[in-house]
Formats: C-alpha cells, sequence, structure tokens
C-alpha cells in the first residue's frame, strides 16, 4: 500500500494520478458518444436492431467498469460522500447565469492582455473546420507552471450540494468567448475541442450559452452530460478519428442550436 511518507511511493502516485486522469478522459469520451444515442435512439430501438456482437461488447465492457468503479467508490470514506444536491429555484438558476456571464467576460478582458493569436500552421490545421474570421479572431494563452483556479463562487455551489463541478485546474483548458487559456499543452485535438465552444459562443451569444450551460448542468449535475460539452466532444472525436473528413463547425453548432438540441 502507498504512503505519502515515503519519496518513491510520491512518485507512483503521481503517476496513478496520471494515469487515471487519461483514464477519466477516455470515459468522458465514450460517456459524450453515449449520450449521443440517448438523446436521438430510444433503447427499445437500440434493442431491435443494434448490431448484436457490438451491442454485447459495449454492455460487458460497461458492466465491467461500472463494477470495478463501485468498488473503489464503496473504500472512500463515508465522510468524504457528500449528499445529493437540493432543489434549486428560478432565482438561483438566474443569478448562476448572470455569475458565470460576468466570470467569463471577465476572464476574457484578464487574459486577452497576455493572449497571442494563432500560429499559421496552427490556422492551416484547423481550417476549413473553422472560418478565417473566427481562427484571425481568436486568441490563446498557454500557461507556464501555472494554473487556472476555479471560480470564486464555486464553494458556495458546492455548499448547496453541487458537489461535481468541474475542476478548472485539471481541465486542458478554458474559452472565454474569443480567448483560449490552456492548463497544459497546446495539442491539436485540445485546440479543435476549445474552438468549438467559441464557435459556441458566436452563434448563441454569450448569455443564451450560460443560461443553457447552467440550466443543463443543474439537471444532469455533471459537466460533460450538458449538451454544449457533449457536442465539443462528440466533434472533436469526429476531427481526431477521420481528419480527411472536413466539416463545418459552425454548420454543426448551428443545426443542433436550430434543432433546440442545447
Amino acid at each position: 500500500m502507498y504512503s505519502w511518507e515515503n519519496p518513491d511511493d510520491r512518485v507512483s502516485i503521481a503517476q496513478m494520478n496520471s494515469e487515471l486522469q487519461h483514464a477519466q478522459l477516455e470515459l468522458l469520451s465514450a460517456h459524450c458518444a453515449t449520450h449521443q444515442l440517448r438523446l436521438r435512439l430510444s433503447a427499445d430501438d437500440l434493442a431491435r436492431f443494434g448490431q448484436r456482437d457490438i451491442l454485447r461488447k459495449s454492455v460487458q465492457s460497461a458492466s465491467a467498469l461500472s463494477e470495478y468503479y463501485n468498488s473503489i467508490e464503496k473504500k472512500i470514506p463515508s465522510a468524504e460522500v457528500a449528499a445529493g444536491p437540493i432543489p434549486i429555484t428560478e432565482n438561483r438558476i438566474l443569478e448562476a447565469v448572470e455569475r458565470l456571464c460576468s466570470y467569463l467576460q471577465e476572464q476574457r478582458e484578464r487574459y486577452l492582455l497576455v493572449a497571442a493569436p494563432l500560429s499559421n500552421q496552427q490556422k492551416a490545421i484547423m481550417w476549413p473546420y473553422f472560418s478565417a474570421v473566427l481562427l484571425d479572431r481568436v486568441k490563446i494563452v498557454a500557461l507556464d507552471g501555472q494554473r487556472i483556479p476555479n471560480p470564486p463562487f464555486y464553494d458556495e455551489y458546492r455548499a448547496l450540494g453541487f458537489v461535481n463541478l468541474p475542476e478548472v485546474a485539471r481541465m486542458h483548458s478554458l474559452t472565454f468567448l474569443d480567448v483560449v487559456v490552456f492548463n497544459a499543452k497546446v495539442s491539436e485535438r485540445c485546440l479543435f475541442h476549445a474552438l468549438v465552444h467559441s464557435v459556441q459562443f458566436e452563434v448563441l451569444g454569450l448569455e443564451r450559452y450560460a443560461n443553457l450551460f447552467v440550466r443543463s448542468f443543474v439537471n444532469t449535475r455533471f459537466h460533460f452530460s450538458v449538451p454544449l460539452e457533449a457536442h465539443a466532444f462528440s466533434l472533436e472525436s469526429k476531427f481526431a478519428s477521420a481528419p480527411a473528413n472536413r466539416f463545418s463547425v459552425e454548420d454543426q453548432v448551428r443545426l443542433w442550436a436550430k434543432q433546440a438540441r442545447y
């Protein structure tokens, strides 16, 4: 068993958490892909018409993962298991929307001072998924030895029972309208994901984006189940798996907005 007192164990623990984070991101991608199926298809249709071998393998994988993580959860001290969220009023939701808008705008102004435009190479890779206008407008910041802190209102909402608020310092990046701040290395895949959010801000506007995000989070309790986030992960996966098949992110976002899927 590991111990923080042992220097060698501390290195192993750091490696373990790095691998855990990688596994969590892969699970997140799978969760988002499954969420898209859930939005468009009923369980009855999947059971009747889904390819049998794929369905069985999917069910077996999900069951095995559920059993494994449930066994881990049982070992977490009960004092660390928080109670479920209490109901939130409409006034609270509107207040949260306003706070999120202010936070995104404030962070945008803060980081814009040190942000840089995309390189020509980055623009070439991201075109034609994104318009030249957007690629010229977006600025990025790569933090060196720092992490974006959690928003100041986190403690208040955690006290209300929202314990699954995303840990900002552990995220690859945050998109503040047209300014993207990276906690980690600026990879092509992470940049693509961040730019999807910039398009969402452009198409929906700040207030509508914040309103949709807050209401969806209140309903789902997980940020990766919020359709705005799920769509970004879905498009990111499409970009990574078939880079030769170009598509317009703006067209995809406008389609989802038109179909009220956000």
